[in-house]
């Protein structure tokens, strides 16, 4: 069973707020209906402040308002919004560790993948545009030693992101009427 988020400071809002009884808000919170009448008595929770449910989009005032009206119905939690799992936007943090091995994964997709553009390189792997032509045209700091690796086993972006840009640059060059090249070997590389 999911639970809301806060749940302490939620009972603490319906507790203030509303009319349900404590195991009501005991079921929708996840506690037990003592913890719940501890709260409402003031010996539990001294200092959290409510979180609204209502306003977080995480219960209806209607379904609120059905339970008041009878105890031994039970508040339901509406389904997470897709906003808490939209993808993030804005360049992609890549641990110290890893960031050694971008050139790699760079230097592999564009040979594997030339029809990707430099921005679908750096959406997927969090780079720069001037780093991918460095790369591209050998002046690299780094690149007597770069050796072309797949992103996917390195790490730096995840296999169904790959696909997804492979995908769109596919489907660009179809519309420019140009062919898209055929997939490349699969890696012998091991994680």
């Amino acid at each position: 069973m999911s639970l809301p988020l806060m749940p302490k400071a939620t009972a603490v809002w319906l507790i203030d707020k509303t009319g349900l009884t404590f195991e009501q808000i005991a079921d929708f919170c996840g506690m037990h209906p003592l913890e719940v009448q501890a709260i409402a008595d003031g010996e539990v929770a001294q200092g959290i402040n409510g979180y609204d449910p209502v306003l977080n989009k995480q219960v209806s005032a209607e379904d609120i308002t059905r339970c008041e009206a009878n105890p031994a119905l039970r508040l339901k939690l509406l389904a997470a919004p897709e906003a808490m799992h939209k993808k993030q936007k804005g360049g992609r943090y890549t641990p110290v560790a890893k960031r050694n091995d971008r050139p790699d994964a760079i230097a592999f997709l564009l040979r594997s993948y030339p029809h990707l553009t430099d921005a679908q390189v750096i959406k997927l792997l969090g780079t720069t545009k001037d780093t991918i032509q460095k790369i591209r045209d050998r002046s690299h700091w780094n690149s007597a030693n770069i050796k072309p690796r797949d992103p996917v086993i390195l790490g730096l972006c995840k296999q169904a992101d790959l696909n997804d840009a492979v995908a769109a640059a596919n489907d660009r060059l179809t519309r420019e009427g140009l062919t898209p090249p055929p997939p490349p070997p699969p890696s012998s590389e091991a994680a």
